[in-house]
């Protein structure tokens, strides 16, 4: 029983990083500090054939939303070569719940293959945890 839970969560854990793996720092912010985001998509492209046009990178609050606090976008960009991505940016002063669940989502825009074999868009996602501090 052990091993197939083992397989499954190996597996989704396979399977999510099609779409990349966003790693921040620090993990604890105020508005207006720095945060760096890193990405990496070593396995998305490499394993996946997930080759990134467009990376969005949003604050987000992913469950329990109260439908008052859309995406913050953090930053919109491609990638330009090889097969990571790094940047810092100011958490915007915006307006933020407290005791919130917020991530930072990591929207992967890549093209594949139609049954015609026609390239379409696809959007595949990836969070991991932030706390921000509100005062």
């Amino acid at each position: 029983m052990q091993f197939i839970l083992a397989m499954i969560i190996a597996s989704a854990s396979r399977l999510a990083t099609q779409f990349g793996v966003v790693t921040i720092s620090p993990t604890t912010v105020t508005p207006g500090e720095i945060l760096t985001v890193n990405s990496d998509f070593s396995c998305a492209i490499n394993t996946f054939g997930h080759h990134p046009e467009f990376t969005d990178y949003y604050i987000e609050v992913p469950t329990n939303n109260n439908g008052h606090e859309p995406p913050i976008l953090l930053y919109r960009g491609t990638l330009q070569s090889g097969t990571s991505d790094s940047f810092t940016v100011t958490v915007p002063a915006a307006y933020y719940t407290a005791n919130a669940s917020y991530a930072v989502v990591l929207d992967t825009t890549y093209a594949v293959n139609g049954p015609s074999g026609q390239l379409y868009s696809v959007v595949g996602g990836v969070e991991t945890p932030i706390t921000i501090n509100v005062s």
